[in-house]
C-alpha cells in the first residue's frame, strides 16, 4: 500500500476549508493551488509581481518540507484573474522553472477572493529513495 502523508503550512484557509499545502503519494508530490499569502501574517501584497513571488515562496517552504525544490517540479499551472498580469510574472516565474521546463498551462479565471491576483500550483516527482524520506 502506498503511504500518503499531508502537508500543512499553518494557513487558516487549509483549517477552513479543509485541504492541505501538499499531499504526498509515493514519489509523487502534489502542491495545492497557492495564492500570496503571507501565512505567518495573513497578508497579501496588492501587485501581482509581489503576490507571484510570495507564492513561490509558499511552494517552495512546502516542496522542502518533502525533500523536494523547484528542480524536481513537472507539471505548473498558473491561475489568474486578468490575462495581462501574466507577463509581468514571467522573469520571477523563470528564475525559478527556467532551467526545470515543467509542463505548463495558464487559465483566466476567478479566484477565491477579489485581492487574489495569481494562484500557482504545481506537482513534483521525487523518487524516494533519492529523496532520503
Amino acid at each position: 500500500m502506498t503511504e500518503r502523508r499531508t502537508i500543512l503550512s499553518g494557513s487558516t484557509f487549509e483549517e477552513q476549508i479543509g485541504y492541505a499545502r501538499a499531499v504526498v503519494v509515493g514519489d509523487h508530490v502534489h502542491v495545492s493551488g497557492t495564492t500570496g499569502y503571507d501565512y505567518t501574517t495573513m497578508t497579501i501584497a496588492d501587485g501581482v509581481v509581489e503576490q507571484a513571488e510570495q507564492c513561490l515562496r509558499n511552494i517552495g517552504a512546502a516542496l522542502d518540507e518533502v525533500g523536494c525544490t523547484f528542480a524536481d517540479v513537472v507539471r505548473v499551472r498558473y491561475l489568474l484573474p486578468e490575462r495581462e498580469d501574466f507577463e509581468p510574472c514571467w522573469p520571477v516565474l523563470r528564475r525559478c522553472f527556467g532551467d526545470v521546463r515543467p509542463a505548463a498551462t495558464m487559465l483566466v479565471t476567478g479566484l477565491a477572493d477579489e485581492r487574489m491576483r495569481i494562484e500557482i500550483e504545481v506537482d513534483a516527482y521525487r523518487p524516494r529513495a533519492a529523496a532520503g524520506r
